[in-house]
C-alpha cells in the first residue's frame, strides 16, 4: 500500500493535532486532494485539506474544547478552517450532491467515503491519506497519478454538468500535472459543454483562466483548448490571433529565470487592439489594475530596437514605461525564438534586451517648473499657462532633461515677454 508517513509535511505536529481531534470517539479524518496528489508526484505541498465524517458543528465543538481556533469559513458546505500554530487546515465534512445546476450544488453531509470521492471532479484530486499515512484510492486515481493522466471521475459529461467550471479545471490541471494527450472522454465532454461556460460568473472564469496561464508551461493545454473550441468560447479575441507566441515566451521565461506572468501570456495571444481589449476586460471583469495593464500595452508607442539610449529615454517619458515593457518582452520572445542560426535576430535580441533593462530601471524625471512659476512670470491664469509649460517641457525633454531650473526660468521670461 502506498504510504506518505515519511513525508515532512505529514509529520507536522499541527496536522497530528488535527487527526487527534477528528479521529476520537468514532470520528475519522483523512487528508484529501492536493497534498496527497502533490506528494505522490514529488511536488511541494502547500495547503493541507482534510475530509471528515464529523459534522461542522461537531468539529467546531471539539476544537473549542481543545483550545483550537475554528473559523466557520463555509459551514453550509461543510467547511471549517482550523488554525493551529498559525497554520490553516480546511476541514470539510463528507458530502453527497443533492442537487446541481452546473454552477452550484446543494449538498447533504455523509459518512460515506466512496460517495464523497465520487462527487469530486478528477481522479488525481480524490485520493485520501489516513492517520497512518496510507493512501486510500477509491476511484483508481493512483494509476492516473503514475501516468500523469488527467481524468474525470466516472462519466465526464456528468461530472461537468454538475459544475461547468470543471471544463476549465480539466485543462488547468492538465497544464500543471498532465502528460501526453488529454483524456479523450474529457476532451469530448468539454467540447460539448463549452457553450455552458457563458452561464458561469466572469469572476470564476477569469480566476480559473488566470491560474491556467500561471502554469510553468500552459502551451499544450491552450493548444487542446483551441482544438476543441473552448479557448474561443472564453477568449474570442484569440480566434484570428492564435497562440503561436506561447512556446517562445515560455522558453524565454525559463531561460531568463522570469516568474510566469499570466497577464503577459494573455497579452501574447490577443491582439493589441485597445477597443477589443477594453471589451475583454469588461467581459471577464478584470481588476482595474489588470485592465490598465492591457490599456497601457495597446496604447504604447511602437519601439524601434535601434533607438539610442537617450531617444528611448524620451520615448519612455512621453509614453510611460508599463506598456512599452510589455511590448519589449513580447518582441524579445519572438526575436529569441528566431535567433538560433539567424545573426540578425540574435543582434536584435541583444538590442531589445538592453532596452528592456533600461525601461525596467527607468524612473520618470521631474520637470522643474510648474504653473505657479509661469504665473509668477506675469502670465495670467488660463490656457496660456499650460501652453507655455508644454513648450518648455518639450524643450527640456528634447535636451534629454539637461536644462536646469534656472535656465528654464530664463527661457520662460523670454517666452512670457
Amino acid at each position: 500500500m502506498t504510504n506518505l508517513a515519511d513525508q515532512a509535511w505529514f509529520n507536522d505536529p499541527a496536522l497530528k493535532r488535527v487527526f487527534a481531534l477528528l479521529n476520537a470517539d468514532g470520528g475519522e479524518g483523512r487528508v484529501v486532494g492536493g497534498a496527497v496528489r502533490n506528494s505522490l508526484m514529488g511536488l511541494d505541498v502547500n495547503d493541507i485539506d482534510v475530509a471528515t465524517t464529523l459534522t461542522p458543528e461537531t468539529v467546531i465543538e471539539r476544537a473549542a474544547k481543545a483550545g483550537i481556533k475554528a473559523i466557520p469559513t463555509g459551514v453550509e458546505h461543510g467547511t471549517v478552517t482550523l488554525v493551529i500554530d498559525g497554520k490553516p487546515f480546511e476541514v470539510t465534512t463528507l458530502r453527497t450532491d443533492v442537487e446541481t445546476d452546473g454552477r452550484r450544488a446543494k449538498v447533504a453531509f455523509s459518512t460515506d467515503w466512496q460517495g464523497d470521492a465520487e462527487r469530486r471532479d478528477l481522479t488525481i484530486n480524490a485520493l485520501y491519506a489516513d492517520e497512518k499515512g496510507d493512501v486510500v484510492d477509491l476511484v483508481d486515481g493512483l494509476a492516473d497519478i503514475g501516468k500523469r493522466n488527467i481524468r474525470f471521475i466516472g462519466d465526464a459529461a456528468t461530472r461537468i454538468a454538475e459544475d461547468y467550471l470543471r471544463v476549465l479545471r480539466f485543462f488547468r490541471f492538465f497544464a500543471y500535472y498532465g502528460s501526453g494527450r488529454p483524456d479523450a472522454d474529457g476532451l469530448r465532454a468539454s467540447s460539448a459543454a463549452r457553450s455552458k461556460l457563458k452561464t458561469l460568473s466572469a469572476e470564476r472564469v477569469w480566476s480559473e483562466l488566470r491560474k491556467l496561464l500561471a502554469a510553468q508551461d500552459p502551451g499544450r493545454a491552450l493548444l487542446w483548448m483551441r482544438q476543441v473550441a473552448v479557448l474561443t468560447e472564453i477568449l474570442p479575441e484569440t480566434e484570428k490571433w492564435g497562440i503561436d507566441a506561447i512556446p517562445g515566451l515560455v522558453a524565454m521565461e525559463q531561460a531568463l529565470g522570469w516568474t510566469p506572468d499570466p497577464l503577459l501570456r494573455l497579452a501574447s495571444i490577443v491582439p493589441p487592439d485597445a477597443e477589443r481589449l477594453a471589451k475583454m476586460a469588461a467581459r471577464l471583469k478584470l481588476s482595474n489594475a489588470e485592465a490598465a495593464y492591457f490599456k497601457a500595452w495597446a496604447s504604447a508607442a511602437p519601439v524601434n530596437d535601434e533607438l539610442s539610449s537617450a531617444a528611448f529615454e524620451r520615448l519612455l517619458y512621453r509614453n510611460g514605461a508599463d506598456g512599452i515593457i510589455t511590448r519589449l518582452k513580447l518582441a524579445l520572445a519572438v526575436a529569441r525564438s528566431k535567433a538560433e542560426g539567424d545573426m540578425a535576430e540574435m543582434s536584435r535580441s541583444g538590442r531589445l534586451n538592453k532596452l528592456l533593462d533600461q525601461a525596467q530601471a527607468w524612473s520618470k524625471p521631474q520637470f522643474p517648473l510648474s504653473g505657479g512659476d509661469v504665473m509668477a512670470a506675469g502670465v495670467p491664469a488660463g490656457r496660456r499657462v499650460g501652453e507655455l509649460l508644454s513648450v518648455l517641457e518639450n524643450e527640456w525633454v528634447e535636451a534629454n532633461f539637461n536644462i536646469d531650473r534656472a535656465a528654464l526660468l530664463a527661457r520662460l521670461d523670454d517666452l512670457a515677454k
